[in-house]
Parts: C-alpha cells; structure tokens; sequence
C-alpha cells in the first residue's frame, strides 16, 4: 500500500463515491506531519486542530478517522487509554506492532515480520486481501512493577516519564 497524498486520497474517495473534503486533507496533513510513533486520539487531534485555527467538528473528526481506517489510510489503535487512537498506515518495512502498559499507558513500538508474514499467508490461504496487521501487547511496565504493581502500587501513582513520552 503506497503512502497516500492528497491526490491519491481523492482517486480512492472518488472511486467509493465519496468526495475529498478540506477536513478529510486536513486530517490526513496532520497524521503525514506527525513524527513516527505518534498516535492520536480524535479528541487529541480535534485539539491539535482547533489550536491551528480550523473550524473542524469533534463529530467530522470521528467520522473521517473512522472513513480513513476502513479504508486502510489510518491505522486504528485499541491502547490502554480506553479509547481509540490513530495512525497513518505505513507500508512495509515501516510496519509495527505496539507494546502497552496497563497502569500508567506508555506505549512502545516494535517491529515483527513474522507476524506480518503470518498474516500475509492466512490471507492468501482464504483469498482475502490485507488492510492491516497489528498486535497490541498488554503488559505492566517495569517501574510500575518496580513500585510493586499490582497491589502494593499506591492509588495515586503516577508513571515519573514526561506526557510527551506516553505517545511516542
């Protein structure tokens, strides 16, 4: 699957009968923009948006993230956060997979292509073409244990690692 552009995005919208709106550009700028390993809540990038001065709806937001998804734009991540979080779907060799901590939501990429490669023969095997794959480990991460997860871990602890960290 080739990185998509504007153009590339129209062609595909077009084609299902849809049509490029300057919030759906808007939104896949953004994921384009974005350093590897950043995802997005429709929340996050509805405030990333609005500090930019665009005018776009939190309910446009969730529709186009959930759009670019189904069609295989966006990559649409189950994190610890109990909510959905986004990504530009990158082809391979950039394919990842995401580590996750339960208690304080650090979230670590990793790269696996056995699993890829797996998932490339089941659909094969059932003629099925591949959109996306992804794991998502859940897991405690070691200063959570460190601090005796699960049950001496005070109720008000907090992960020491910076915000900007729990995203990357």
């Amino acid at each position: 699957m080739p990185p998509y552009t504007s153009a590339s995005l129209k062609s595909e919208l077009n084609a299902r009968g849809w049509r490029l709106t300057p919030q759906r550009e808007k939104i896949l700028q953004i994921f384009q923009n974005l350093s590897q390993g950043t995802h997005l809540s429709a929340e996050e990038l509805h405030n990333l948006l609005d500090a930019r001065g665009e005018g776009i709806s939190l309910s446009t937001i969730y529709r186009s993230v959930k759009l670019m998804a189904r069609m295989g734009i966006l990559r649409e991540l189950e994190l610890a956060e109990g909510h959905k979080h986004y990504e530009l779907n990158h082809p391979h060799p950039h394919h990842h997979h995401h580590l996750v901590c339960i208690q304080c939501n650090k979230t670590l990429e990793f790269n696996n292509d056995s699993i890829l490669k797996q998932s490339l023969r089941q659909c094969e095997k059932e003629g099925f073409q591949l959109i996306d794959c992804q794991l998502t480990v859940m897991a405690v991460c070691p200063e959570a244990i460190r601090m005796g997860w699960p049950s001496a871990l005070p109720s008000n602890w907090a992960c020491t690692r910076s915000i900007s960290e729990r995203h990357a």
